[in-house]
């Protein structure tokens, strides 16, 4: 059934995979919770050192706008990952009235276990799928991605 934009229309459908994804989602938040257990950190500095360390060295009102929160939260957040040894705050050597956050080695070596450990999860949870199956769930997450990130 598809209309002139080529949107297929199926509410029950689309309700199912709302449900799905949603329900899937929490899982994996749950899982992620229950592996940050072992590094001290909580989830919103994981996030945080995620994405310094997917994006590089930023300032603070740029991870604010990454994680949608205040620029305050941030700074707070800041503030306890720097007393963790995890980041620092580096005067940029283009323009000394900037200040970057960067990812430090502990940071780094948190980050790069807690993934890992995630992925051995997934493994265990995809290991009844066929390559296959795996796939093409990975084609039609990454789809979905791209259509999600258009908005």
């Amino acid at each position: 059934m598809n209309d002139e934009s080529g949107f297929w229309h199926n509410d029950e459908l689309i309700a199912e995979l709302e449900k799905d994804l949603r329900y899937i989602s929490v899982i994996l938040k749950q899982k992620g919770r229950e592996l940050l257990a072992d590094y001290a950190i909580t989830p919103p500095q994981f996030i945080g050192l995620q994405w310094l360390f997917e994006d590089g060295d930023m300032t603070i009102g740029e991870l604010s706008n990454k994680m949608f929160l205040a620029c305050s939260t941030t700074t707070d957040l800041i503030d306890r990952m720097e007393k963790k040894e995890l980041v620092e705050r580096v005067k940029d050597p283009k323009d000394r009235r900037v200040v970057r956050i960067h990812l430090l080695k502990k940071g780094e070596i948190i980050i790069n276990e807690v993934i890992k450990k995630r992925q051995e999860y997934l493994q265990d949870v995809f290991g009844d799928f066929s390559e296959q199956e795996a796939m093409a769930l990975k084609g039609s997450l990454a789809k979905l991605h791209q259509e999600m990130k258009k908005e």
